[in-house]
């Protein structure tokens, strides 16, 4: 009996998917030129008993098996080889409960950001991390990758919000890790390190989140137009060292926000190079005074054109391009996503050195950065069939990794290194702690079978 077959005799015909067709659509994520093959079966389970079933019947048969969300990740993490079984937790989405007191919330892994934020926001909450995918991607998806988003530069990334949570190890065991109260110190934390695992430790089933009281108050949002990556990079510097720490600040260049134009009509491209977008959201005077302040950093660092912004809706607008950078982008041809982070006092040198390498291997690069903490996503456009203008996208894309960790730096902020990473999480992290990796992959999935050959080879 095939693994297929034994999947659909354990958990019913109705919940695994065969056809070579539809599978295609489930075998891989966003990551542009991260490699894939065709799985065995798609399986869409219900509740937790059925993964942990699909589990169980993997590690028996040594089948390697990847969890998968909504499929918007950008490292190749929930990518398949071929022969995998690959679980989909779409049927898997009802915010199962939501405790105002507590300012917690229960969630199963299917359930997508913005709609957990909308559920909460009926009890006076609100869950801040919002990565730019926040529309489609799910939460259990974010939790895999410990996804970000631009608030986080204030309100910190997923690992954050998860108190606890359940996931499915070993050969199918069932385990809850974490607390669901507000303090818990009690052995090691397990549940955090689940988050930020793509994958190869175990699955998860359950979310534990905690909630922030939902903002009521206006935020103000500075928009500043500046002349050169550079003058942007050291905006963002003196932002940082002034003490401000803004809701968001975020940069897209000119050519990301002509992409946003000629999709959408936007007409946000016509004042310079490079955009940035801040946010204060503190209440009445002490948010004038912020905004006041990042407005003060902008015009000291040369911007061509800085205001603050009074009309709600315009400055909506402005967040909503940064938004729609990267599927705008996406239009143009194939589209490799970069997401290295480095120390906020070292933005404007990192800005320098993507442009170097821009030059140095004649590849075009766009911009965008959740610029206030770092987290930087040089986009490389490549004409589709160029293999020769491939090579040297792939080529700076390298390079770029090494010059983040030369300045101190990550070679992920939130995207996670899933297959395009490896190389650089290793030098990163060095040959004992990967060992140290290692060593606890092999303690919670003893078979081996949780998303093998991602994150280190």
């Amino acid at each position: 009996m095939s693994i297929a077959q034994s999947l659909a005799a354990a958990i019913g015909a109705d919940q695994v998917v065969t056809d070579p067709e539809i599978m295609e659509g489930y075998a891989h994520d966003e990551a542009e030129w991260a490699p894939y093959g065709t799985p065995a079966a798609v399986v869409r389970p219900r509740d937790t008993a059925d993964v942990a079933a699909v589990v169980a019947l993997c590690a028996e048969h040594r089948v390697p098996v990847v969890g998968r969300g909504a499929g918007t990740g950008l490292s190749g993490a929930a990518n398949a080889v071929d022969g995998w079984v690959v679980v989909s937790f779409e049927r898997m989405d009802r915010v199962l409960s939501v405790d105002p007191v507590q300012q917690s919330a229960v969630v199963q892994p299917g359930v997508v950001n913005d709609d957990l934020r909308r559920r909460v926001a009926e009890d006076g909450l609100w869950y801040p991390p919002d990565p730019a995918s926040a529309p489609w991607s799910t939460i259990g998806g974010n939790v895999a990758t410990n996804a970000g988003g631009l608030c986080c530069v204030k309100y910190g990334v997923t690992r954050d919000y998860v108190l606890g949570l359940e996931a499915v190890v070993g050969t199918g065991q069932v385990v809850r890790l974490g607390r669901s109260t507000a303090k818990g110190v009690t052995g090691y934390d397990l549940a955090g390190l689940m988050v930020g695992s793509e994958g190869t430790l175990g699955l998860v089933t359950e979310v534990t989140l905690r909630m922030r009281p939902l903002r009521t108050g206006v935020e103000h949002t500075v928009v500043g137009y500046f002349d050169s990556l550079t003058d942007a990079g050291r905006a963002v510097a003196a932002v940082a060292a002034s003490g401000v720490v803004p809701s968001a600040l975020e940069l897209i260049d000119r050519f990301c926000l002509q992409a946003v134009d000629e999709w959408k009509n936007m007409g946000l491209s016509a004042e310079g190079e490079v955009l940035l977008l801040a946010r204060s959201d503190q209440p009445g005077a002490a948010g004038e005074q912020e905004a006041d302040t990042i407005l003060g950093c902008f015009e000291a660092q040369g911007a061509a054109y800085a205001v603050r912004s009074t009309d709600a809706e315009e400055a909506e607008a402005l967040f909503a391009a940064r938004r729609l950078a990267y599927p705008a982008l996406e239009r143009l041809g194939p589209l490799l996503t970069e997401d290295v982070c480095v120390p906020k006092a070292q933005v404007p040198h990192m800005l320098a050195r993507i442009e170097e390498a821009a030059r140095r291997f004649d590849t075009h690069i766009g911009n965008i950065a959740h610029a206030g903490d770092g987290n930087l996503h040089p986009l490389f456009i490549v004409p589709a069939g160029d293999e020769a203008a491939k090579k040297r996208a792939k080529e700076a894309f390298e390079v770029i990794v090494d010059e983040a960790l030369a300045l101190g730096g990550t070679v992920t902020g939130e995207h996670g290194v899933g297959l395009l990473k490896m190389r650089g999480a290793a030098r990163e992290l060095g040959e004992d702690v990967v060992g140290m990796h290692r060593a606890v992959k092999g303690a919670l999935d003893p078979a081996g079978i949780f998303n093998p050959g991602k994150v280190f080879a």
